[in-house]
């Protein structure tokens, strides 16, 4: 499970050059990359079971809830942790530091899998997801930003640096699924949680142990929000904080409608941030076309997404009802399947790396790598088509890992580069905003997801896989038709 994370704003002087005690990196790296890696540990640990545990039966150590609301509230929750890192990265910027809000960020997690872990029924689901979605969405907007603050600008070490933590990503992200699905098979499903739980306790000790390692630029505060601000600022928190108890309270946000409250929230603030670039007068024309060159780019993220996450949705449907998980006579849990793509991931990001670096000026353009992702995300739809209709626990392991791995090449072919490309496109006065554009792409995508895998009928697959690839296959298509002019808009900007 490759991980999109934010890609760090500011660079600092190193922390010391002469420092290789970490397979040749600064020392203090082994300290982000435990957090970050026993995080994505709980992280995708905890999401491998969540689906099944909110509508297996009471009698099968679930919650009994109707699959398609169990489905929406998963991808509302996905759609949430990505909302989250704009929130997260806005602290960070203004009130806290980027460190300081890394580490409350692990806490926040941490509690979060507690509550999942002891508290009972819906109780524990409520405060579990929203105190891991919060949490998640601030580790998420600031590890990366830690992390470049180890390296100067010129320090060689930098992309391996970068590259041994993303490898702590998908080690924790292939794990995860591994031990928590399997504690949930053989122990139920509270001792899953409780091992996401215990493997972020386990990070967040490292990291407060090593935290005293890393250099004062970690806890700089950019732009510091002036002191007489703050009561503004609690008082609109709680504000927010209110209106969101009333609606829920008075039934306008319910379980079964929250991930369409995320896509309109989401669609929202997206509207907004294109609004405020796009009129402001401290870009200028050429930053403003480039602007309107990401828009293309935006929709094809948002469409791809809208298929990709749905690995945590429709596919552990899929892995519950549809696929042979008999291992040589043993029952393979149903979150093992989540471990999948990090193999995909580890393996492939270095060959993709290879491969634009070989290729140089002949690579494909941003658009082109775009479009090619939104094909071939369509073309892994397609590949349920041929085992659609069978029976029961029917289609060949081997098939979806096949599966997994064309989503896998999709994923490479957009989720690095739409970062870079965000970074690219950023006029001066509004970089950070965005890369939070980027991230909005990502959260509506997933929370679209949810939404999607409540029209999916597990006894009749045809109509659902063969539309969305379709209209993943056409996306694509519309995009690499277009994509000259959508160059021409990007001002120089491949």
């Amino acid at each position: 499970m490759s991980d999109t994370h934010p890609t760090p704003m500011r660079d600092s002087p190193a922390s010391g050059a002469a420092d290789t005690r970490f397979f040749g990196q600064p020392r203090a790296l082994v300290h982000i990359f435990g957090v970050e890696m026993w995080e994505r540990f709980s992280f995708y640990g905890m999401q491998g079971i969540l689906l099944i545990y909110l509508y297996y039966t009471a009698t099968e150590g679930g919650l009994g809830m109707d699959r398609t609301t169990a489905a929406g509230i998963v991808g509302a929750y996905g759609g949430a942790v990505y909302l989250s890192t704009i929130l997260g990265a806005w602290i960070a910027d203004r009130i806290l530091g980027a460190e300081r809000v890394l580490f409350v960020s692990a806490v926040v997690i941490m509690a979060g899998h507690i509550a999942l872990a002891a508290l009972p029924g819906f109780i524990g689901v409520g405060v579990g997801l929203v105190l891991v979605a919060v949490g998640s969405g601030g580790l998420k907007a600031t590890a990366t930003s830690v992390v470049g603050t180890l390296y100067s600008a010129e320090d060689p070490r930098r992309d391996a640096g970068f590259s041994l933590f993303y490898l702590g990503i998908n080690l924790g992200a292939f794990f995860g699924p591994l031990l928590t699905g399997l504690l949930q098979s053989e122990l139920g499903f509270h001792w899953g949680f409780g091992l996401a739980a215990l493997g972020m306790a386990a990070g967040l000790v490292q990291y407060s142990i090593g935290r005293r390692h890393l250099p004062a630029t970690a806890s700089e505060i950019p732009n510091p929000l002036p002191r007489d601000r703050y009561p503004l600022i609690g008082g609109l928190a709680a504000g927010a904080l209110v209106l969101i108890v009333v609606l829920v309270l008075t039934g306008v946000i319910r379980a079964d409608n929250l991930a369409l409250v995320v896509i309109y929230t989401v669609i929202a603030a997206s509207i907004a941030y294109f609004a405020v670039i796009l009129s402001s007068s401290r870009i200028t024309a050429d930053e403003r076309s480039r602007v309107w060159g990401f828009v293309p780019l935006f929709l094809t993220s948002v469409a791809f997404w809208s298929l990709y996450q749905q690995q945590f949705t429709v596919l552990t449907v899929y892995s519950d009802t549809r696929l042979n998980r008999n291992l040589f006579g043993w029952e393979m849990p149903v979150s093992w399947v989540q471990s999948i793509n990090p193999v995909f991931i580890i393996v492939l990001s270095g060959v993709f790396a290879w491969v634009w670096t070989r290729l140089g000026d002949r690579q494909p353009s941003t658009p082109v790598k775009f479009a090619l992702a939104a094909i071939v995300m369509g073309c892994a739809f397609l590949l349920f088509l041929p085992f659609a209709g069978g029976a029961e626990n029917s289609t060949p392991l081997l098939a979806v890992v096949g599966i997994l791995l064309v989503f896998t090449v999709a994923e490479l072919l957009l989720s690095p580069v739409g970062l870079s490309v965000t970074t690219k496109l950023a006029p001066d006065s509004f970089h950070t905003q965005m890369v939070a554009l980027f991230f909005l792409s990502v959260s509506l995508g997933t929370a679209i997801s949810g939404e999607l895998a409540k029209l999916y009928d597990p006894s009749n697959e045809t109509p659902y896989f063969s539309v969305l690839g379709l209209i993943a296959i056409g996306v694509g298509v519309v995009l690499l038709v277009c994509t000259k002019p959508v160059l021409k808009l990007m001002r120089g900007v491949r």
